[in-house]
């Protein structure tokens, strides 16, 4: 089997053990095996290929994965993701509220929706603002009604 390949085939093993892991560094290392397959491919000697390994894993590691795991971990609180970022935000009701039930369009979305108190009802076409998310589950309240 050609050198090439193995370091190929330990290139797969480092990703698909990242995608166990998560924390980047194997997929740095499988960066590294890939400097392996292409001084391979240009003939290098085994020692040749296995200082490319090294040289590209640690530079990739050093370099790349902190900058990455930044990237990936940090963010600002104007940053909301997922449900975090629909509380506030006013969506029209296309199904009668109440404590119990209806539904309301946010932008393109359809959710199902509860009022925020037990008494409180608002009819089809009103404006309501999302106070939180519960579950699958907008909580809505006034539209005028801040948090």
């Amino acid at each position: 089997m050609d050198e090439w390949v193995l370091w190929l085939i330990a290139s797969g093993l480092f990703a698909a053990g990242e995608l166990a892991s998560g924390d980047l560094f194997l997929l740095m290392l499988a960066g590294g095996a890939l400097g392996g397959v292409g001084v391979a491919l240009l003939g290098g000697s085994v020692a040749l290929q296995l200082v490319a390994f090294v040289v590209v894993a640690a530079l990739l590691v050093a370099v790349v994965r902190p900058l990455a795991a930044r990237h990936l971990t940090e963010r600002t609180p104007e940053q909301l993701d997922g449900v975090a970022a629909l509380v506030g935000r006013t969506a029209r009701v296309t199904r009668e509220i109440d404590g119990h039930g209806g539904r309301i369009r946010v932008g393109a979305d359809e959710w199902t929706a509860r009022s925020q108190y037990g008494g409180e009802r608002f009819p089809v076409g009103a404006t309501v603002r999302i106070m939180q998310v519960d579950g699958a589950t907008a909580v809505v309240g006034d539209a005028l009604e801040l948090e």
